[in-house]
């Protein structure tokens, strides 16, 4: 079965060599897109398999469009997509194409999040399982594959779908411009049309740290803006949690959901600031 590998990037060239790696490790793929969200990138050195690259030459992160990008560039029946900051195990990429051989869905391998300084230029697969934290809001099946009911558990971190499928549901909506909310939409959409989101025992991807902040302000615009859309198409409000820190902190009223997510100020660059997470937290 024909397998394309999907990363998008946006400066962070670092991460993207070190998933790149951990691809040359697992091999059993036809090619991977990279897909650069801004301007044309230095060229990269050979891993020993095809690399095409993309360049969306685009303000912000139009994560939607991208994905999709990546997708019309691919030739494989089966599609895996991996955020630039994930490092695949050696088996991520044949286990997720072994399932899509035998179920339809949306099929997302459990994620090992490592703290800053984890990954080093001789990193061994085992040294980063052993740094990871699995997070703990998704529980995995011992073996094999699982649905759950939630589709607001999927993330597209990384995850498989049969190339068939992605069409078929449209891929992602690029009218969710920037970050958040644009793979959940995709999840309820794909449940609505009997496409289940699974949670797989086969393989990992350990997530390399980058700055964040919690809840994310530096992305305040994109969330409001894209939660009203889902909210307009689904009925009800995603991520939830992030809304209510930002009311909390007094960004958006505190009945934000019966007054159409009323914004009240947006965040300061010292506001942001202060809420960035420790560097020793994973996650």
């Amino acid at each position: 079965m024909s397998i394309s590998v999907i990363t998008l990037n946006k400066g962070r060239d670092a991460h993207l060599a070190r998933l790149l790696e951990g691809l040359a490790r697992g091999g059993a793929f036809d090619q991977c897109i990279v897909v650069e969200m801004g301007a044309e990138p230095p060229p990269l050195p050979d891993y020993g398999f095809p690399i095409r690259r993309i360049v969306l030459d685009a303000p912000g992160l139009p994560l939607a469009r991208a994905r999709n990008a990546g997708r019309a560039a691919a030739s494989g029946k089966h599609l895996v997509y991996l955020d630039v900051d994930c490092i695949p195990s050696a088996d991520l990429v044949p286990s997720l194409s072994c399932d899509l051989d035998e179920v339809d869905g949306l099929i997302c391998c459990e994620l090992r999040y490592l703290p800053e300084g984890a990954v080093t230029d001789d990193w061994m697969e085992q040294d980063l399982r052993a740094a990871g934290r699995p997070h703990p809001v998704r529980v995995f099946p011992e073996y094999g594959y699982a649905p759950t009911d939630n589709p607001g558990l999927f993330w597209s971190l990384a995850f498989g779908v049969r190339a068939k499928t992605f069409d078929r549901l449209g891929g992602f909506d690029e009218g969710f411009d920037g970050y958040g909310a644009e793979d959940t939409d995709l999840a309820f959409r794909a449940a609505a049309a009997g496409v289940p989101v699974l949670l797989t025992a086969g393989g990992e991807a350990y997530h390399q740290h980058h700055p964040a902040c919690d809840p994310p302000l530096q992305h305040f615009d994109s969330i409001v803006r894209n939660a009203r859309r889902f909210h307009a198409r689904h009925g009800f409000w995603p991520m939830d949690g992030w809304l209510d820190a930002f009311a909390r902190l007094g960004h958006v009223s505190k009945d934000w959901r019966n007054d159409d997510l009323a914004v009240l100020r947006p965040p300061s660059p010292a506001e942001i600031a202060a809420v960035r997470v420790a560097s020793e937290s994973p996650f």
